[in-house]
């Protein structure tokens, strides 16, 4: 079957899907026009899904089809990856149904799965530069795990931290890639820029992502945690005006990269003002989780899926 040959094909029309529907579901709920009280509460669970159903699942697509280029060897396709699918799907129908118990073992199913795939690929490839996101999807197993437990109260834990913590696991994995395919991309479009890239700024920015991301999600000291973000906020700035934002303006199908990483840079210095009790924790959640993610996301779902396709890189009208 065409679709099954590469995994970005069923988990990118999948998230797209989910996505199509499960926000104006969570929209009809927040208001009150449909009745619902799930395990665990409405808030939580688009959280989680946004997490743990739409991000995850483009992650698992654009991982499971660069792994075949990065490291030669082929990743899961046809029976194997339909299964993989499946079994992500059936997690995202069990969430709005099933019992709590069969919706947890599902979710909690896929990312080791995906993990240990990824890595035993990158260890027989001696691919060491992308081992770092293997362990990632098998670190956002122990903190999904945790959420369940915390969710329904079998360890004394706010699940919202659960829920910040993979967020902020998602929000590296987007500094690290878009290190790499915004300028790259930027380059592909427009040939005679010439976009010098410095591995010292992407390793300094990326390294003070993390730890004010760590900062945040531990709650250790605000401070620090303020001081770190807003050095991770510069930085990103800085790396992206090193890309040229602004020869992209007549090239569209470049616009929506550049405005992510500027959702990315901007979620971080909102959550470095939250720390100071300036702004309202929520303001940064959500510039890094429907800005930075869901940016970069539909830019690159549509921009990979175009390359591996042999497609052109340019955007269509309705795009």
């Amino acid at each position: 079957m065409p679709w099954l040959r590469l995994a970005f094909r069923p988990f990118y029309l999948g998230a797209a899907l989910l996505a199509a529907l499960i926000v104006p579901f969570w929209v009809a709920v927040f208001l009150g026009s449909i009745q619902w009280q799930p395990t665990p509460p409405p808030l939580l669970w688009h959280a989680h899904e946004m997490l743990f159903g739409f991000a995850i699942a483009v992650i698992v697509g654009f991982l499971m089809t660069a792994g075949k280029s990065w490291t030669g060897l082929q990743t899961p396709r046809g029976p194997a990856l339909g299964a993989l699918f499946l079994l992500w799907l059936s997690a995202r129908v069990a969430s709005l149904m099933a019992p709590y118990a069969v919706f947890a073992v599902l979710d909690l199913a896929l990312l080791p799965i995906v993990g240990l795939i990824f890595l035993r690929l990158l260890i027989r490839s001696r691919n060491w530069r992308n081992v770092p996101l293997a362990l990632i999807l098998l670190l956002l197993t122990a903190v999904n795990l945790t959420f369940h437990l915390s969710a329904t109260g079998v360890i004394d834990l706010n699940p919202t931290r659960s829920l910040y913590a993979a967020l902020g696991f998602v929000v590296i994995i987007e500094c690290v890639m878009a290190g790499r395919v915004v300028p790259f991309f930027t380059a592909s479009a427009l040939p005679n820029l010439k976009i010098v890239t410095l591995p010292w700024l992407d390793r300094l920015a990326l390294a003070a992502t993390v730890v004010g991301m760590v900062l945040w999600v531990t709650e250790w000291h605000s401070g620090l945690a303020s001081v770190a973000l807003a050095l991770a906020f510069a930085l990103n700035l800085v790396r992206q005006w090193r890309w040229h934002p602004l020869a992209t303006l007549g090239r569209p199908i470049l616009w929506i990269l550049h405005a992510a990483h500027l959702w990315l840079a901007l979620g971080l210095g909102l959550l470095a003002l939250a720390q100071l009790g300036l702004v309202t924790p929520s303001l940064g959640v959500h510039a890094l989780g429907v800005g930075a993610t869901g940016g970069l996301i539909l830019g690159m779902m549509t921009r990979t899926a175009r390359g591996h396709t042999g497609r052109p890189l340019t955007a269509d009208a309705p795009e």
